[in-house]
C-alpha cells in the first residue's frame, strides 16, 4: 500500500455553509472535487495524527464511494483509527453521540440533510469537532481558505473496505472499525427516557403511533428502538428502508413533503401520535390526531414538561432558540426562572452554550430540537421526549398543547418558504430591506406600528465572537414581528424564508388557523419586501 500525492487545482465554490459544503452530486463527482475539500479539512487541523475520527452519512447517493475515498485519504494523512457506521450509515445525532462517547478528535458527516437525493440530487460533507458539534466558524473559515490554495492531496492506494462487516480492518497503518450504527445511540436514549413507561404506552392497545422515516437514515434506528426494543407493532415505522434517492421523495419532515404521514394522521381512524424525521435524522415533525405541532411550540412544550422525563428531572439550566423561532420558549423560561438565549440560525451557535452549561434544551423553527445529550439537533430524541410526556400525562397531543396555550398564551407562527428564487433577485430584495431599516422605526402599516427594525447581530456570550447579517427583523409595538432570511441549506438558486409571529393571550382566540390569524402580517410582509415582485411567485413553495 503506497501513499500517493496527487497534484490538483483549487475550485472556487467550496465555501462551507451553516451545515458544511452542499452541492449537487455531479459537482462532487468532478475529478478531485471531494478530495480537495477532504484534504483541506486535514490541512486545517493540528495534532490529529494517530487520533480517532468518526465517519458516516445518511445513505444518500454517493455516500458509499465518498466514504471509501475519505478512508483512504485519512489513512494517507496519518489518522490512527476511523469508526465507521455499518453500511456507511450514521445519523447526524448518532455521529455526534459516537464522537462524544469515544472522545474522538472529530468526525466527518456526509449529508445534505433534508435536501433531495439521487444521481442528480444533492450531497454534502461537514466536519464536526471534538464536542460532537459542527465546526465553529473559525474552523470552517480555515478549511475554506485552504480550498483556495490547495495544490496536492494525499491518498492511499488500497482496496475498498467492507463496510457491511462489523469489526476491525486495516487500511495501511490506520485501523478501520465498522460499528453498529444504532447501538450507542439507543443506549444513550435509554439513559435519558423512561423506556419502561414508553413501552407500556406503546403496548397498551389503547395508543397507536406512526413514525415516518421518509426512506432516510432513521429507518434502522426507529425500527430497532420502537418496534424491537419498545414493542410497538410491526409497521409502526413506515418508509423505514433508507434509499439512495429517498424513494424519489423530499426527506424534509413538514406538512408538504411528509405527505404519507399527513394522510395517515389527518385520515379516518388516525393514530394518536405521528412523527417524521429528515434525511440525516436531525429534524422532526410532531403530529397529534389531525393536529400539527409547530416546532416553536414543540420546544416550549418540552421545556415546560421537562421534569416529567428522567434525564431532565432535575430541571433545565436554560433554553436557547434561533432568532427566527417564536418566543413561545421565552415565556416558559421566564416562568421557570431560567435564561433564554436567542442565537442565529445554525446548530453550531448552540454548542458554546451547551458546553458552558448555560442551556439544556435548544430549538430551531426549522423542525430541529435537541439538548445537551449531543451537540446536534436530534429528530428521534424529540419523538422519545414527546412519548415520555404522553406516557406520564395520559392526554392527547392536542390537549397538552391547548393546556400549554391556556397557561402561556399562543404565539401564532408560520414560515413561508420561496424556493428556487433567482439568487440576484433574492439578494436585491434583502439589500433593499436592509437599506430601508433606518427609516422604519415609528412607521405605521395599517394597524401596526414599527417598534424596531434591524439586521440581527449576535455576540456569543461565551467566546465573544460576533456574527452579523443573520436576518432582517421588523418588530411591532403589539409584539408581532416579521423576519426575512435567505437560507444557507439549498444548492440551487436561493430560498427566501419569511417568518411571521403574533402573540395572543386570550384563550378564546386560540382556535384560529395560523394563516388566518396572521393574514394581515402576511400581506404586510409582501408590501414591505415586494416578495411577489422579486421572486416572481404568487404564493410560497412551502408553508409551515
Amino acid at each position: 500500500m503506497n501513499v500517493k500525492t496527487v497534484s490538483t487545482e483549487p475550485f472556487d465554490d467550496q465555501k462551507p455553509g451553516t451545515s458544511g459544503l452542499r452541492k449537487q452530486v455531479p459537482t462532487f463527482q468532478k475529478p478531485n472535487y471531494l478530495e480537495n475539500f477532504v484534504q483541506s479539512i486535514f490541512d486545517s487541523l493540528e495534532g490529529y495524527q494517530g487520533e480517532t475520527f468518526v465517519l458516516g452519512g445518511d445513505g444518500r447517493y454517493y455516500n458509499r464511494p465518498a466514504i471509501q475515498t475519505i478512508l483512504k485519504m485519512a489513512a494517507a494523512n496519518g489518522v490512527g483509527k476511523m469508526l465507521v457506521g455499518r453500511g456507511g450509515i450514521l445519523s447526524t445525532p448518532a455521529a455526534s453521540c459516537v464522537i462524544r462517547k469515544n472522545q474522538a478528535f472529530g468526525g466527518i458527516i456526509l449529508s445534505a440533510s433534508h435536501n433531495p437525493g439521487g444521481p442528480e440530487g444533492d450531497f454534502g460533507i461537514k466536519y464536526n469537532v471534538t464536542n460532537g458539534g459542527p465546526a465553529p466558524e473559525k474552523v470552517t473559515e480555515a478549511i475554506f481558505a485552504r480550498t483556495k490554495a490547495i495544490d496536492t492531496y494525499k491518498i492511499l492506494e488500497a482496496d475498498d473496505i467492507d463496510l457491511d462487516q462489523l469489526g476491525s480492518q486495516q487500511l495501511g497503518a490506520m485501523k478501520v472499525e465498522v460499528i453498529d450504527s444504532v447501538a450507542d445511540y439507543a443506549e444513550l436514549m435509554e439513559s435519558l427516557f423512561d423506556f419502561d413507561r414508553i413501552k407500556e404506552l406503546l403496548t397498551s392497545g389503547n395508543f397507536r403511533m406512526c413514525m415516518d422515516s421518509l426512506h432516510a437514515v432513521t429507518g434502522p434506528y426507529a425500527k430497532e428502538i420502537f418496534e424491537n426494543r419498545l414493542g410497538a407493532p410491526a409497521g409502526t415505522v413506515q418508509n423505514g428502508t433508507p434509499l439512495e434517492d429517498f424513494g424519489g421523495g423530499h426527506p424534509d419532515p413538514n406538512l408538504v413533503y411528509a405527505h404519507d404521514l399527513v394522510e395517515v394522521m389527518y385520515g379516518d381512524d388516525a393514530p394518536d401520535f405521528g412523527a417524521a424525521s429528515d434525511g440525516d435524522g436531525d429534524r422532526n415533525m410532531i403530529l397529534g390526531r389531525q393536529f400539527f405541532v409547530t416546532p416553536s411550540d414543540s420546544l416550549a412544550v418540552l421545556a415546560a414538561n421537562a421534569k416529567l422525563v428522567p434525564g431532565y428531572s432535575k430541571g433545565l439550566a436554560g433554553v436557547a432558540r434561533s432568532m427566527p423561532t417564536s418566543a413561545a420558549a421565552d415565556r416558559v423560561a421566564a416562568k421557570l426562572g431560567i435564561d433564554c438565549y436567542e442565537t442565529p440560525t445554525g446548530w453550531k451557535f448552540f454548542g458554546n452554550l451547551l458546553d458552558a452549561g448555560k442551556a439544556t434544551l435548544c430549538g430551531e423553527e426549522s423542525f430541529g430540537t435537541g439538548s445537551d445529550h449531543v451537540r446536534e439537533k436530534d429528530g428521534l430524541w424529540a419523538v422519545f421526549f414527546w412519548l415520555n410526556i404522553l406516557a406520564v400525562r395520559q392526554q392527547s397531543v392536542e390537549d397538552i398543547v391547548a393546556e400549554h396555550w391556556q397557561t402561556y398564551g399562543r404565539n401564532y407562527y408560520s414560515r413561508h418558504d420561496y424556493e428556487g428564487v433567482d439568487s440576484n433577485n433574492a439578494n436585491t430584495l434583502m439589500e433593499k430591506l436592509r437599506s430601508a431599516l433606518p427609516e422604519m422605526k415609528g412607521k405605521k402599516y395599517g394597524s401596526y406600528e414599527v417598534e424596531y427594525a434591524d439586521d440581527f447581530s449576535y455576540t456569543d456570550p461565551i467566546d465573544g465572537s460576533v456574527s452579523k447579517k443573520q436576518g432582517v427583523r421588523i418588530g411591532f409595538t403589539d409584539g408581532s414581528r416579521i423576519v426575512f432570511r435567505l437560507s444557507g441549506t439549498g444548492t440551487q438558486g436561493a430560498t427566501l424564508r419569511v417568518y411571521l409571529e403574533s402573540y395572543e393571550a386570550d384563550s378564546s382566540k386560540h382556535g384560529l388557523d395560523p394563516q388566518d390569524a396572521l393574514s394581515e402580517l402576511i400581506n404586510l410582509a409582501d408590501e414591505i419586501a415586494q416578495i411577489r415582485n422579486y421572486t416572481g411567485m404568487e404564493k410560497p413553495t412551502v408553508i409551515t
